[in-house]
């Protein structure tokens, strides 16, 4: 689920993601055209999760994508950072529709 806080016509919004099956339950970060900022991760490996919002702190929905999107966590499909590569697309595709 993806919630965006913005008004219609505005090029920038506050998002707050639900992840699936993985142990943080929820991503916020804020876009503005196409960089990410604010990243915070609710739920899992805390350390791990506060490094990677910083080290992606101002990189492009498309930057994070080529990073993140793909790795997985143990047997699991996903990671935490692959489902910010995932919100993070999903942000950029709504804030830009026409």
């Amino acid at each position: 689920m993806l919630s965006t806080y913005h008004n219609k016509g505005e090029t920038d919004m506050d998002y707050s993601y639900r992840t699936h099956t993985v142990c943080s339950m929820e991503i916020r970060f804020h876009i503005e055209d196409d960089v990410i900022t604010g990243i915070r991760f609710i739920g899992g490996c805390d350390g791990n999760l506060k490094a990677i919002a910083k080290l992606v702190d101002g990189w492009t929905v498309e930057q994070i994508e080529e990073k993140l999107k793909g790795n997985t966590c143990g047997p699991r499909p996903t990671s935490c950072a692959d489902q910010l590569a995932i919100a993070v697309r999903k942000a950029y595709n709504e804030l830009h529709a026409a």
